[in-house]
């Protein structure tokens, strides 16, 4: 496969084809296919969609977070995003700053097993081995009492000399793990933040109990499936926002035991890709003979299969979900 190749079905993909998402439905199934994207751009540059650029059918110009404010493209794409997440048809973390890290319903419990907090019925708690400062545990107290609450009102609530940065790391400690999230927002009020394990107790209640390596290893292969193909630094180098790079090798191994996982050679470079999009993609283009005979393709395959042997249980697919009716 020529670079190039990679290029134009990653467009495809991702809909900078000239292909614009306008509507509740668009936006539904183009989360549910790559499973997860930033809402602007990325500076450094990260191996994923974006939700802007799908909503503009073009990756040109796209604005950064810092400078989205000034884009009316990026307004509309927020709130169509916004409209996702009251139906729950798609979640947000805080993992890239100034950005947007969205998730489709299903890939969202798989995530929460990484980086959520699994004890969702103790209350957080300060202390000197805490992750959480006393004001974030102040603040969690106030959005379990009061929320779906927007953030001025919440400041005012907590009371005290609080500057607005300081609630902003609270909120931050306590959304990086989790435990609250954005449900909402309203031009004269803002963002709205409720506790996540309220506002959407099943999906938390099953990211809770998956395991960690059963969860990374679903997330590696859904990934796999948004990009086409990639190289083991560049999986590595994405999933390390939210995990150590050992446990994507190990996941890596997990996949390559399953079956799960081929080798594709694109511009000299050996690349990762899922065994179901590997098969689809040799069915697409593998060359025909003028009788209609498929062609032998000169050499040996990158990956050969073995019949008999039993497939581990580890899905190349998400389960779908319902839209978010929930």
């Amino acid at each position: 496969m020529h670079e190039t190749h990679l290029y134009e079905l990653r467009r495809e993909r991702w809909r900078l084809n000239r292909r614009p998402l306008r509507t509740l439905d668009d936006a539904r199934t183009f989360i549910d296919s790559v499973g997860f994207c930033l809402l602007y751009a990325q500076r450094p540059a990260v191996l994923l969609p974006t939700f802007l650029g799908a909503w503009k059918g073009s990756d040109e110009k796209l604005p950064t977070g810092s400078t989205a404010f000034a884009d009316p493209d990026a307004t509309a794409a927020k709130e169509l995003v916004v409209r996702l997440l009251r139906e729950k048809s798609a979640y947000e973390a805080n993992v890239f700053p100034e950005n947007n890290f969205i998730l489709s319903a299903a890939v969202f419990p798989y995530f929460y097993a990484l980086v959520g907090d699994r004890n969702v019925k103790q209350a957080p708690k300060a202390g000197p081995r805490s992750e959480y400062s006393l004001l974030a545990v102040h603040a969690f107290e106030r959005i379990e009492k009061d929320g779906p609450i927007p953030k001025h009102r919440l400041r005012e609530r907590l009371g005290g000399d609080l500057s607005e940065a300081a609630l902003d790391r609270a909120l931050d400690e306590l959304w990086a793990r989790l435990r609250i999230t954005r449900v909402d927002y309203k031009p004269d009020e803002g963002v709205f933040w409720d506790v996540l394990a309220r506002w959407s107790p099943q999906a938390v209640k099953e990211g809770a109990t998956l395991p960690v390596t059963a969860a990374l290893t679903a997330l590696v292969s859904k990934y796999l499936d948004c990009v086409l193909a990639v190289s083991q630094d560049e999986l590595e180098q994405f999933f390390s926002h939210f995990v150590g790079r050992a446990r994507v090798r190990e996941a890596v191994n997990a996949l390559q035991a399953a079956r799960e996982l081929s080798f594709v050679h694109v511009g000299g470079r050996v690349m990762l890709q899922s065994a179901s999009v590997h098969a689809a993609m040799a069915r697409e283009f593998k060359p025909q003979s003028s009788s209609e005979t498929p062609a032998v393709r000169p050499g040996r395959p990158l990956v050969e299969g073995r019949r008999g042997r039993p497939r581990r249980a580890i899905p190349a697919r998400l389960p779908r979900k319902d839209s978010g009716k929930q």
